[in-house]
C-alpha cells in the first residue's frame, strides 16, 4: 500500500512516517509545504519518500490525487477550525483517510459531512485516530467490562515538561483557552471554560498535578457511545506549576473579557517553554478512570494509568494512525464510511506499540 503522510514532517507525522517506513510492504511518502527543510528535522529514514504538497494550494486535491496514495494520513494540525478538503481530496482519489484530529467540532461532526461520499467511494474514512478518541474509547470499552452500568468516565492527559510540542499544537491549546464549552456531568450538559476548575490528579509514576478543563471530541462522543453514563470530563495536567497557572490566569483574563490573542503567541510560546524545560522530566503520563455499578451491585472505580518516560510521551497520540494503516494495509477492516475513531481498535491491539517504547500501564480497582 502506498500511504501519504500528510505534514509527515511534523513532530506526530514524522514519527508515523518512520515506523510505517520500517514495515515491508508499504510504501511511505512524508508530504509537506517544504520537504527539504522539513525533512531535516524529522529526521526520516532513507525508505520514506519526500514530496511537495501545500493543503492550502488551490491545485491541491490534484496534486494528492497525482500521488496516487491507498491511504492518506492527516497529521497537519491544528484542527479547530479546519476545513475537510483533505478529507474530501483523499475520498475524492479513492484513498483510506485517517487523521489525528482533536478538533471537537471537527471529529464530532466528521460522518455527517463525508459519510455519504465515503460510502460511495468503498473508502473508510476516520477522524480522531489519535491519544482521544481512539486510545480513550478503546481504554474505556476495556474497563468497562468490569461494570454493569458505567456512571462517569474521566480522562486526562500530563504531558512531560521536555516532550517536543511545535507551535501548531501549542496554538491548539490556547484556541480553547477561556473560552466556553459543554461537557456532560450528572446526567445534564453544563458550561465550562478552557484551562479552568483546576483540579488535582495524582498520575502513577508521576506524581500528583494540577489539572485543567480542556474541549475534546470525547466530550460529546461518550455520552452518545456509552449510553447511561452521567458524567464525562477531561483534563490536562501540565508538568511545571508555574505554566499551568499562567495558562489559568491567561484563560481567566480571556474569560472575564479581556482580548488576549493567545493564538498568536503560540511560536513565541513555544520557544519560552523550551526555555524552562530544564525544570522539567521527560516523563508523561495518561489516566482513565470510571465509576460506576460492578456487576455485584456495589459501586466502584477503576483507574487505568500509562507512564511514559526517555521523551516517549509523543509516540503515544501517534499509535492508533500506525495500527489503523495496518489493519487496513492487509484488509482487516470491513467497514466503509466515515466515522469518528471509536471501536476501531481494541485495548490490547495498542499493548506490543507501547512496549516498543518501554511505556508502561497498570490498573487499579477502588471502592468509590
Amino acid at each position: 500500500m502506498r500511504i501519504l503522510v500528510l505534514g509527515g514532517y511534523g513532530n506526530f507525522g514524522a514519527r508515523i512516517s518512520r515506523a510505517l517506513a520500517r514495515d515491508a510492504g508499504y510504501e511511505v511518502i512524508a508530504a509537506g509545504r517544504d520537504p527539504e527543510h522539513g525533512a531535516e528535522r524529522a529526521t526520516l529514514v532513507a525508505r520514506v519518500a519526500r514530496a511537495r504538497l501545500d493543503l492550502a494550494a488551490p491545485g491541491f486535491a490534484r496534486e494528492l490525487a497525482r500521488l496516487g496514495p491507498g491511504l492518506v494520513v492527516h497529521c497537519a494540525g491544528p484542527f479547530q477550525g479546519q476545513d475537510y478538503r483533505v478529507a474530501r481530496a483523499a475520498i475524492a482519489a479513492g484513498a483510506h483517510y485517517v487523521d489525528l484530529a482533536d478538533g471537537r467540532a471537527f471529529v464530532t461532526r466528521f460522518a455527517e459531512h463525508l459519510g455519504g461520499a465515503a460510502r460511495a467511494a468503498g473508502v473508510l474514512a476516520l477522524s480522531g485516530a489519535s491519544s482521544v478518541p481512539a486510545l480513550s474509547s478503546a481504554v474505556v470499552d476495556a474497563l468497562a467490562e468490569r461494570f454493569s452500568a458505567v456512571r462517569s468516565i474521566e480522562v486526562a492527559i500530563a504531558p512531560g515538561q521536555r516532550a517536543p510540542r511545535g507551535a501548531a499544537a501549542i496554538a491548539a491549546v490556547l484556541g480553547y483557552a477561556g473560552r466556553p464549552f459543554d461537557w456532560w456531568r450528572n446526567g445534564a450538559w453544563t458550561t465550562v471554560h478552557g484551562w479552568q476548575g483546576l483540579r488535582r490528579l495524582h498520575f502513577a509514576g508521576l506524581g500528583s498535578r494540577w489539572a485543567a478543563a480542556c474541549d475534546i471530541p470525547d466530550l460529546e462522543l461518550f455520552p452518545v457511545h456509552y449510553p447511561g453514563v452521567l458524567t464525562v470530563e477531561f483534563r490536562a495536567a501540565l508538568e511545571l506549576p508555574a505554566q499551568q497557572l499562567a495558562l489559568w490566569l491567561a484563560a481567566a483574563l480571556r474569560r472575564a473579557g479581556v482580548p488576549l490573542p493567545l493564538e498568536r503567541w503560540a511560536a513565541p510560546l513555544d520557544r519560552l517553554a523550551g526555555w524552562m524545560d530544564r525544570l522539567g522530566t521527560e516523563r508523561g503520563g495518561m489516566l482513565v478512570r470510571l465509576e460506576g455499578i460492578r456487576k455485584s451491585g456495589a459501586r466502584g472505580r477503576v483507574e487505568w494509568h500509562l507512564m511514559a518516560g526517555a521523551n516517549h510521551g509523543p509516540e503515544v497520540p501517534c499509535m492508533a494512525a500506525i495500527l489503523l494503516a495496518r489493519k487496513l494495509a492487509r484488509g482487516a477492516i470491513a467497514a466503509r464510511g466515515a466515522y469518528p475513531c471509536l471501536g476501531f481498535l481494541a485495548l490490547d491491539e495498542f499493548t506490543p506499540e507501547l512496549q516498543r517504547w518501554g511505556i508502561t500501564t497498570m490498573i487499579g480497582e477502588y471502592a468509590s
